[in-house]
């Protein structure tokens, strides 16, 4: 029996794997969830599952939750419920989809208590990547991607010599305007932003998903969790998203991690790692699979692409300061303040401004709210022209 830890329980990671909890017949419980400020599906999941803690971010949701939660399961309350909740609940394993990065101390909590970290939180490894990565190593940790790309390669590199590899191939739909006439992308609403053709996310992955930001993240994660430099890291778009993502090794071999648009799959393989274990996922599917196409990004409407291989190549709190001020830029872009294309705007000024700085957990924290003062400065400042 694994015993887990549910951060962003209310979110679609959650609800996921919580889902697959379900069918597990019993070989997997649930110690404690965590959610934002969602308190009624929390309820309800407490309600379900019995946790011994959960925990909300939303101090004012809080108060509502407390007295509706079952006999026996602890509240824990405020903006650092869920690094409390990772540093105190009994535990093997935890599933973070938390959004955002806010989701940085639990991933540091979890990982210095010597765990296993199921990981579909980005930003984490996008702020802190390095950091996390030693946290793992010096504590005995073991961090497993939940993100289909990254988990993708973990399979495909499953008993691989680093050394051999030539390239990893990463996947991206192109998302709702990878056929788009460029000129249209400065009319693009937050409606059409989100109308994704094949997965169901959040709002803040579906709009980069559609700005490419998204993949431009995923190529620092995967710098930071595999080690492997600018040269040996690339994207191709797969409107099918079938092909989760290829590696390419020294003799020309591509193995490839094939699968449905659904999460599922990359959950549970976390959930059981480094295991396989039977379910009732579909494998190969003749219908979804007979048609797989692919095509060079287009990085002119694109740009937000090259961003991530910039904070490759620049190292120290790069990524740390792109990921603030594109959780800013978009906020400000689905409030209605900022337009589509302005969001790449605001991410590469920001990143020109970034005081290069990194190393110590204090000084990625401090990076971070001094990129999201920048980047709040831009969004007014492109309002204002």
């Amino acid at each position: 029996m694994t015993h887990l830890l549910l951060l962003g329980s209310t979110g679609s990671i959650g609800t996921q794997t919580l889902d697959l909890v379900r069918s597990s017949g019993g070989a997997l419980t649930v110690a404690g969830l965590a959610a934002g400020r969602s308190w009624e599906a929390l309820r309800d999941q407490a309600r379900e599952f019995r946790p011994r803690f959960v925990a909300l971010a939303d101090e004012a949701a809080a108060v509502r939750l407390a007295p509706e939660l079952p006999r026996g399961t602890e509240l824990l309350a405020g903006p650092d419920a869920a690094a409390r909740l990772a540093r105190e609940a009994s535990y093997d394993t935890c599933v973070h989809g938390m959004v955002g990065a806010a989701g940085l101390l639990p991933s540091v909590a979890v990982l210095e208590r010597g765990k296993t970290l199921a990981l579909a939180n980005k930003e984490s490894l996008v702020a802190a990547g390095e950091l996390l990565m030693r946290l793992a190593a010096e504590h005995g940790a073991t961090l497993v991607p939940v993100d289909s790309e990254h988990s993708a390669v973990f399979q495909c590199l499953r008993g691989e010599d680093l050394g051999r590899v030539r390239k990893v191939w990463l996947t991206a739909s192109g998302g709702p305007f990878r056929t788009l006439p460029a000129a249209a992308l400065e009319a693009v609403t937050p409606a059409m932003a989100l109308a994704h053709p094949n997965w169901e996310m959040g709002p803040r992955i579906t709009v980069g998903s559609a700005t490419l930001m998204n993949k431009a993240l995923e190529v620092i994660e995967v710098h930071h969790i595999f080690g492997l430099e600018r040269e040996r890291i690339d994207v191709v778009i797969h409107p099918q998203s079938i092909v989760h993502s290829m590696v390419e090794f020294v003799d020309g071999s591509v193995i490839a991690q094939l699968g449905p648009p659904d999460m599922r799959g990359p959950i549970w393989y976390a959930l059981n790692h480094p295991d396989r274990a039977p379910a009732n996922l579909v494998g190969f599917d003749l219908a979804r699979f007979s048609t797989l196409t692919f095509e060079a990004p287009d990085l002119e409407r694109f740009p937000a692409l090259a961003l991530g291989f910039r904070c490759v190549e620049e190292g120290a709190d790069a990524g740390c300061v792109l990921n603030a001020a594109d959780e800013v830029a978009v906020a400000a872009f689905l409030a209605g303040e900022l337009d589509f294309r302005d969001i790449q705007r605001v991410n590469a000024r920001v990143l020109d401004q970034r005081p290069g700085r990194a190393g110590s957990l204090a000084e990625l924290l401090a990076a971070d709210a001094r990129a999201r003062e920048l980047a709040r400065a831009e969004v007014s400042a492109a309002a204002a022209s």
